[in-house]
C-alpha cells in the first residue's frame, strides 16, 4: 500500500502517518485490481465503501433505457468516488463506476466511522465534506460545459475550464474522443467535425488527448 499517495489525497489532508494507519485499520482497508472495462460498482446497488483510485483511472458512466452508455467523467489516480453513497448506504447508485483502464482501487468501509470520535475520525469527516463539495463542483462544471446549444460553444467551455484549472494553454485531457463526446453530450462525428473546423481556423491544435488553445482566436 502506498501511504505516501494516500497522505496526498483529499481524504487524508492533515493526517499524520500514525493517524492514517489507524484510520485504514478501523475502516478495514481492502485493495482490489480490475481489468479495463470491468464494473467496479453498478447502478442500482448500494455500498458502504468510499473508494480511492490507487492506480489507473475510473470512468463514471450512465446508461439509458436503450442501454446506450455515456461517460460522465473520469476519476484519476488519488481521487475518490462513491463518497456520498457510502455515507447514505440505503441510497442506490445512479451511475456505474467502471475501470477506464487496468486499475487498482482502495475500499474503505464508512459504516465503521459512525461511532468513532477520535481526532482522526473528526478530521476524516471534515475532509469528506470537502470532497463532497468538490464533487458537486464537478457536476456543476459539466452543466456549464453542456449549456451551449452549439458544438463549438461546448468544446470551448470545456477546454477553457481545463486551461483555467491547469493555468496553461497546452494540456492533456483525460478523455478519448468518444468519452469527450459523451461528456459534452455530442455525437462523436459532430465533435470530430467541429474540432477539425476549429483547427483549420487556427483556434486550437490537438493530437489525440493533447490540446493547445491559441489566444486571440
Amino acid at each position: 500500500m502506498n501511504t505516501e499517495l494516500l497522505l496526498k489525497t483529499a481524504m487524508f489532508v492533515n493526517f499524520s502517518r500514525e493517524e492514517l494507519e489507524t484510520a485504514l485499520m478501523a475502516m478495514e482497508l481492502r485493495v482490489r485490481s480490475y481489468r479495463k472495462g470491468t464494473n467496479i460498482l453498478s447502478a442500482g446497488t448500494m455500498t458502504n465503501d468510499l473508494c480511492i483510485v490507487a492506480d489507473g483511472s475510473v470512468s463514471v458512466e450512465s446508461s439509458d433505457t436503450r442501454s446506450e452508455r455515456k461517460v460522465l467523467s473520469i476519476i484519476m489516480k488519488g481521487q475518490t468516488f462513491a463518497a456520498a453513497y457510502a455515507m447514505l448506504p440505503d441510497e442506490p447508485l445512479l451511475v456505474d463506476y467502471c475501470a477506464n483502464e487496468d486499475c487498482s482501487v482502495l475500499f474503505l468501509d464508512m459504516s465503521r466511522l459512525a461511532d468513532r470520535n477520535e481526532e482522526w475520525a473528526v478530521k476524516l469527516r471534515n475532509n469528506l465534506l470537502m470532497v463532497s463539495l468538490r464533487n458537486e463542483l464537478m457536476l456543476s462544471e459539466r452543466s456549464y460545459h453542456t449549456a451551449s446549444k452549439s458544438a463549438r460553444g461546448r468544446i470551448m467551455a470545456y477546454l477553457g475550464t481545463v486551461a483555467l484549472q491547469t493555468g496553461k494553454s497546452e494540456f492533456d485531457i483525460p478523455y478519448d474522443r468518444q468519452q469527450m463526446a459523451d461528456h459534452l453530450n455530442l455525437e462523436r462525428t459532430a465533435l470530430s467535425k467541429e474540432l477539425s473546423r476549429m483547427r483549420a481556423e487556427g483556434m486550437i491544435d490537438y493530437c489525440k488527448n493533447h490540446f493547445v488553445i491559441f489566444s486571440g482566436k
